[in-house]
């Protein structure tokens, strides 16, 4: 199963349980049902936000993925100068 299909059917796994929730199909307390039921989808859309935005920012706060990357691209960077400079090309 692709990446695809499997978001794709979690996502409507949770759409079914929601309106299921929602409709009172299985029966809540009244609480429950009036209360936290219809506010969900956008408690969750939040939440969500927020956990983006949060890992978002401490990554480029950190640059805790790039050590390999810039190395890599160090070395690149040196070989590029070196093909250069022996072609005659003043660095």
């Amino acid at each position: 199963m692709t990446r695809a299909t499997e978001a794709f059917t979690t996502f409507g796994v949770v759409v079914v349980l929601y309106l299921v929730l929602f409709f009172g199909l299985i029966p809540l307390p009244d609480v429950i049902q009036n209360k936290i039921v219809p506010v969900f989808p956008c408690w969750s859309l939040m939440t969500f936000g927020s956990y983006s935005l949060g890992y978002l920012g401490w990554h480029v706060m950190t640059f805790s993925d790039c050590p390999a990357a810039y190395a890599e691209l160090m070395g690149e960077i040196q070989q590029a100068k070196t093909d250069l400079r022996s072609k005659g090309v003043s660095i």
